[in-house]
């Protein structure tokens, strides 16, 4: 097909980043090159992937340019990249998503800059595609057919990424996050559990609102610590759930119980869904070493800057298969 398009070289991708199940965006994404434009899109499925034959993808026509592809576009100011993929595909398509996986980063030359594009696959959950200005056409196919429709071989090896990612179900995925910025313990003179955010910390958990709702959480768990709380409260309040605090989350129970601690983690994994839990700095990393240890996906010396997330997806029976690191909530530059 022909490609009458300002992205005529996607295909001369020089910053391919779409292998391995651990992925991570860091605070500046666009800071890795001259002059960036940062966009976000994904792979979107319907079925049930427990049943193959069942999964389709959705591959969109774009009118402007008279191509196929997949839905992404630009970060609007103010966004996070999880942000704009859900909104972006909403304007596109009409459809809600909870996004998933982070399948990775292609970067490719567009006129003078360089576009930056983070996909996710994202699960559409409703809504109803009506033919627009951007979007055309939707063709739900099989992701055999859905892979020789599309016009970029690039959007290929994203949607190779992502039908190894769908070939693996999925029971839980875990949003693990470290409490947000708060007053300095050095500079606190009371009890450590009650010392508070500060002001950059309640923007940071404001922030992280808008960065977990396209994942669409269903529970919230908090370590005791008023900080770890206060960082959840933006959150529950936006979805109304309740918080659910659990000294075991934290720093306290991971290192004076630690096996009652795991077992904690264990059945909040168990229960399925997409679990929100607030934790510590020393805890988190901890805990993301053991689960890679019992699973087959190495992690080495994780880290956890405060109000970093950790998406952590985990199969049928509980082992750790993909690791996304979001290292900042805060608008991305």
């Amino acid at each position: 097909m022909a490609k009458k398009s300002s992205e005529s070289d996607k295909d001369r991708s020089n910053a391919l980043n779409v292998t391995g199940r651990f992925q991570s965006i860091p605070a500046h994404p666009a800071g890795e090159f001259r002059r960036c434009t940062l966009a976000a899109g994904a792979v979107l499925w319907r079925g049930e992937l427990t049943d193959p034959e069942s999964v389709e993808v959705a591959v969109i026509h774009r009118p402007r340019y008279d191509d196929w592809s997949l839905a992404k576009g630009k970060v609007d100011p103010g966004e996070s990249l999880p942000q704009t993929a859900a909104r972006e595909i909403l304007e596109e398509t009409g459809y809600e998503v909870r996004l998933g996986k982070l399948l990775g980063r292609v970067a490719y030359p567009v006129a003078d800059r360089t576009k930056a594009v983070y996909y996710f696959t994202g699960k559409v959950m409703h809504g109803e595609f009506t033919a627009n200005d951007e979007v055309d056409e939707i063709r739900w196919l099989p992701l055999s057919e859905a892979r020789e429709l599309l016009s970029y071989d690039v959007d290929r090896q994203v949607l190779d990424k992502a039908a190894k990612r769908l070939a693996v179900p999925v029971d839980t995925r875990l949003l693990l996050v470290r409490h947000a910025h708060a007053f300095a313990r050095r500079t606190w003179s009371g009890n450590d559990d009650v010392r508070p955010l500060d002001k950059k910390g309640r923007r940071q958990a404001t922030a992280l609102t808008e960065l977990l709702t396209p994942y669409r959480p269903d529970r919230i768990y908090s370590a005791k610590p008023d900080r770890c709380v206060a960082t959840a409260e933006p959150l529950a309040a936006h979805l109304g759930l309740d918080i659910e605090s659990d000294v075991l989350l934290g720093d306290e129970g991971w290192t004076t119980a630690m096996k009652d601690s795991k077992k904690r983690f264990g059945e909040i994994i168990s229960g399925g869904g997409t679990p929100v839990v607030i934790s510590q700095g020393l805890t988190i990393p901890d805990v993301i070493a053991w689960l890679s240890a019992e699973g087959r996906l190495p992690l080495h010396e994780p880290e956890a800057k405060k109000a970093s997330v950790w998406v952590l997806t985990f199969t049928t029976d509980g082992e750790l298969t993909g690791a996304d690191y979001l290292v900042s909530p805060l608008p991305v530059k």
